[in-house]
């Protein structure tokens, strides 16, 4: 049988591979979760083989040789043995040297570069002494030092050590921890109790600027990350987590470089002149967009780029537009175009400006004439696979070098409708051998004979992404065009294109994209998910879209901690989505009151209780409260004979570690009395246990464990029946996205829904939104499904935190 011969092939292979990787010294989850890559594991194997480490190496090279297979440039893989040469032999020592390198080489690709320029780039050879170190943390810590008095061991330290590795870039990370640590101790003295109580911020309502006023005034504060919307604090110390950017008056410095592939270097600049024009315009303030495709639902990586766009835009007292960017007809809709709105202002942020691309799509018309009259676009008639593989091979078309009067032409009968969809493009003029795939004739105008949701059947050419952004950007007086990681490598062909037309050129700069573990973050899966109903439409609280996090409870301020807790990098990575939850649960530990809920009843009569007799009892929302108004807030609780408790708290055999009912043994009952079990009913089978009998010890004269009980609100009536919804991870693996066969990867138990839960009375009327602890069960929100007969509530989180505190806060 060749299959199970397959298989087991198969298994020892990834044995082999997870050997391997325990070797060099990487974690066994990391190891594992690399073997479940095929991509990854074929990567890392062909890195410590190049490497010559197939026998092992420490954990500190084990973990630059996995940073190397997961995240180096292809274009310049040829470079690749000579930086695991320097990792082998010491030179290069840490993760921020390894990412220099990746950004060095990525911009030679794989051409000859000046290996003197390649140490210098990382900081190679440098060695920063201790004293160095102790006066790079005594600055930082002397700048600080009023908001470090005030806050003390509660103050952020990771932001501290970010501006240490600002002015030391090649520092042992372990070094200046422990200096920042020795540093602080010596000026705070040693850690007090009142230095272990959380931080309680007093947020003052502050004057907003007024857009044409000269003064803005800007609210930034301590942050948990170098993040753009910092929060207020207590002190009048300020950290800007935004020192890396230029302003606006700066942008006239080289942007980048862009190689061509005849040896020239084109180093695109704002002039002078070109300058001074959009500051006028822009009245020297700072201008960024959030330019969403309204093409689908945004997701929790689109909290991080709004949390970016209009962070900055605040921070620095400027403006951030919402642009959509409606230029592909055929995919967007009116619904996406509400949501978005609707979301952002969920989220709480407030654009400047709400504008389209489709606004400019006449100015972007007539400057793809000039651009053909400068001979830097043509009208090509190849079709979409002749062009890929014509970019593949580096092939010029056929039609580049056509006469610009038959392009401006032929772009002219495009805009008419007298070229059919398919037959035709514009595109730029670029250099069709660089090995930046993305300066390899782009295209500028495809035609669709499809009517725009803004602007009507007005266009049957449409303007691609590479062109219009960039330009739109430019007529609008971006300063700060900020995106993520995956966009570098266009960032020569934004620049050449506005070089080409002579347009001002705002600065761009990189962050990496927001990936969370067991989700997927692409539009077009997460479309595939909705549209082929593996989950319940956008807002299905199993997805990471925003929509779906609100459903399920999340609050904007969890979110946007959430944001502030991951910071702005340029290293790509995945976060856990326990840290997620981990802001979620902290939000709603502070904000949800507390409640009664059993999920899966089982039936207990007290049977020294009058049956007819019914008690109200008084129970505490804010239990924890000890002061001010929640401390005095209760709500009522019935107590009769017949009450429900979860059946995961009665056991037929105690046992030491087991702290609910059992026969002969006593449990208290939250805000009531203690119980004791005297009988157990079985059902038919003479097995289930289908009732429990029990006494009540109205004296309270012990004081056993306490369990969450419900009862019946009068003899013989029902309690509050409402429906559970329980959710667990959306896909099986850490990372489906990279899997071929993600849909496979789908969790089958995903949701798991209780129809039998029972619920004190005082939920009966809660409004949709509204959130809950349930507890000891957990974080709860009550869903849009609800209808006045059937109450139904998602678990948003549960109780326990498994993220570490340190890393979570």
């Amino acid at each position: 049988m060749p299959a199970p011969v397959e298989e087991n092939g198969k298994e020892k292979k990834n044995a082999e591979a997870k050997e391997l990787f325990l070797k060099i010294g990487l974690e066994d989850k990391t190891a594992q979760n690399a073997v479940a890559n095929p991509k990854v594991t074929a990567n890392l194997i062909a890195v410590i083989v190049e490497a010559g480490l197939q026998e092992g190496c420490g954990r500190s090279v084990g973990n630059l040789l996995y940073s190397i297979a997961t995240k180096f440039p292809n274009n310049a893989l040829n470079h690749r043995p000579t930086l695991l040469q320097y990792v082998t032999a010491g030179k290069i020592k840490s993760i921020p040297q390894v990412e220099a390198a990746f950004g060095f080489l990525s911009k030679f690709g794989p051409e000859p570069y000046n290996l003197a320029e390649f140490e210098s780039a990382c900081g190679v050879g440098v060695e920063v002494s201790q004293e160095e170190i102790q006066a790079a943390v005594k600055a930082v810590i002397e700048k600080q030092k009023d908001m470090l008095l005030q806050q003390r061991y509660r103050a952020n330290v990771g932001i501290l050590l970010s501006h240490v590795r600002a002015e030391q870039p090649w520092a042992d990370g372990k070094v200046v921890k422990e200096e920042m640590d020795a540093q602080l101790k010596q000026l705070l003295g040693e850690k007090t109790a009142e230095d272990e109580k959380p931080l309680v911020r007093k947020k003052e309502k502050k004057p907003r600027a007024d857009p044409k006023s000269e003064e803005v005034t800007s609210s930034v504060g301590d942050t948990t990350a170098v993040s753009p919307a910092a929060e207020e604090n207590d002190g009048n110390a300020k950290i800007d987590p935004f020192s890396i950017f230029p302003s606006p008056e700066e942008n006239n410095a080289v942007l980048t470089e862009i190689f061509f592939s005849d040896g020239s270097i084109w180093r695109p600049h704002n002039t002078k002149e070109r300058l001074e024009k959009h500051l006028e315009v822009t009245g020297k303030k700072v201008h960024t967009r959030f330019p969403p495709e309204p093409n689908g639902y945004l997701h929790i990586g689109h909290a991080k780029a709004m949390y970016v766009d209009f962070g900055l835009a605040k921070d620095r007292g400027g403006n951030c537009y919402l642009r959509f960017d409606d230029t592909n007809p055929e995919a967007e809709k009116k619904e996406y175009i509400d949501h978005i709105q609707e979301i952002i202002n969920w989220i709480g942020w407030q654009p400047f400006k709400i504008t389209y691309s489709s606004d400019y799509f006449q100015q972007l018309y007539d400057l793809a004439v000039e651009l053909i009259k400068r001979d830097c676009a043509y009208v090509d008639h190849q079709t979409a696979e002749e062009i890929k593989l014509s970019r593949l091979n580096k092939e010029d078309s056929p039609w580049r070098n056509r006469p610009i009067s038959e392009s401006l032409k032929l772009f002219d009968d495009m805009r008419r409708g007298l070229i059919d969809e398919g037959k035709a493009t514009l595109r730029m003029k670029q250099d069709m051998k660089n090995d930046n795939k993305n300066m390899g004739d782009l295209i500028a105008y495809r035609i669709k004979f499809t009517p725009h949701p803004h602007v009507g059947d007005k266009w049957c050419i449409y303007p691609s992404y590479d062109y219009t952004h960039c330009i739109v950007d430019s007529l609008e007086n971006i300063t700060h065009s900020l995106c993520t990681l995956e966009f570098e490598s266009r960032r020569a062909s934004y620049y050449w294109l506005l070089e080409s037309l002579d347009l001002y050129l705002p600065y761009v700069w990189e962050y990496s994209r927001l990936n969370i573990t067991h989700n997927v973050m692409s539009k077009r899966k997460l479309n595939e998910l909705v549209t082929n109903k593996h989950v319940d439409g956008w807002e299905d609280p199993r997805l990471i879209t925003l929509a779906g996090l609100r459903r399920r409870g999340a609050s904007p301020e969890a979110i946007q901690a959430f944001c502030r807790g991951v910071g702005i990098t340029r290293s790509d990575n995945l976060i856990r989505t326990e840290l997620l939850e981990h802001f979620m649960r902290d939000d709603l530990n502070r904000n949800a009151p507390r409640s009664l809920v059993v999920l899966k009843p089982l039936k207990v009569v007290i049977t020294n209780m009058d049956e007819n007799t019914v008690e109200e009892l008084e129970a505490k929302p804010w239990p924890e409260a000890k002061e001010g108004d929640r401390a005095k807030e209760t709500y009522k609780i019935p107590f009769s004979r017949v009450i429900y408790i979860e059946q995961s708290d009665f056991r037929l055999k105690d046992s030491k570690d087991y702290y609910g009912l059992a026969p002969n043994k006593s449990v208290m009952l939250r805000y009531a009395y203690p119980i004791k079990c005297t009988d157990v009913i079985y059902g038919e089978d003479k097995e289930t246990v289908v009732e429990i009998h029990a006494e009540y010890d109205r004296a309270k004269s012990t004081k056993p464990k306490v369990i969450h009980w419900v009862a019946e609100p009068a003899p013989g009536v029902n309690p509050l029946n409402v429906e559970i919804r329980l959710f667990d991870k959306l896909f099986k693996s850490e990372n489906p996205a990279e899997l071929e066969d993600w849909l496979g990867d789908l969790n089958p138990n995903s949701i798991e829904t209780i129809t039998t839960a029972l619920a004190v009375p005082a939920l009966k009327d809660a409004p949709v939104g509204s959130k809950f602890q349930f507890e000891r069960l957990g974080y709860f929100c009550v869903d849009t499904d609800t209808t006045p007969e059937k109450m139904v509530f998602n678990r948003t989180v549960t109780l326990r935190d498994s993220y570490p505190k340190s890393l979570g806060k």
